[in-house]
């Protein structure tokens, strides 16, 4: 398999850092409950995670390996500055909604393990391709869960109203607690059907070659 296309499929889906690492629960939790709101969040963790992979791996052999971390930290601060401030200025609204989470994303633990467990020993190309991948898959699952709290939770769409029906517990923590958990469950079932149908098709290809060689 092409290897940027491995690195696109683990990101994306393999190694999917919401629904499969689990990683990010914190803004994931808080801000599932509006489908902009996550949206937003999962695009300003897209931007970052990629520059900052970028970054991270040009400077690679610059960096020295006892003070990483922090220089790790020193870059994605940087980077989140300016998104904020970007933010602030062009979109004062996501802004608003986004609140601290936006300064935490310099401690998020995606960006930092794709940092440390990527960048670090990867060229910018693969690394970019690495932040991309990870941070649409961050954005799709947030965005995701997002339109299932905020339409059956608040009635809306993006801030738009669908219908009077809604079930209340599904805009409060619990029920973002409770629709994470789901969206793991299922995503994880159908990912293992997907591998069980791969080792099947793979066996029985197997066999097949087998019976040819004996004939």
């Amino acid at each position: 398999m092409n290897k940027y296309k491995r690195i696109t499929l683990d990101g994306l889906i393999f190694q999917n850092p919401t629904l499969m690492l689990v990683l990010g629960t914190c803004p994931t939790l808080a801000l599932i409950k509006s489908a902009t709101s996550a949206a937003g969040m999962g695009l300003t963790v897209l931007v970052v995670l990629t520059l900052s992979n970028i970054i991270i791996s040009a400077l690679r052999k610059v960096i020295p390996n006892a003070v990483r971390i922090p220089c790790y930290i020193v870059v994605i601060a940087t980077l989140v500055t300016f998104v904020r401030m970007v933010l602030e200025k062009f979109l004062p609204s996501l802004y608003d909604s986004l609140g601290g989470f936006l300064a935490l994303i310099v401690v998020n633990c995606i960006i930092l393990g794709r940092a440390e467990a990527f960048a670090n020993k990867h060229t910018v190309l693969e690394s970019a391709v690495d932040g991309i991948a990870n941070g649409l898959g961050f954005t799709c699952a947030l965005t995701l869960m997002g339109i299932i709290c905020e339409f059956f939770g608040s009635g809306s769409l993006f801030g738009l109203k669908i219908m009077n029906f809604k079930i209340a517990m599904l805009a409060t923590p619990a029920g973002a607690f409770l629709v994470y958990g789901l969206a793991i469950a299922v995503f994880t079932y159908v990912l293992d059907c997907f591998e069980k149908s791969k080792r099947v098709k793979a066996n029985r290809i197997a066999r097949e070659n087998l019976l040819k060689e004996g004939a």
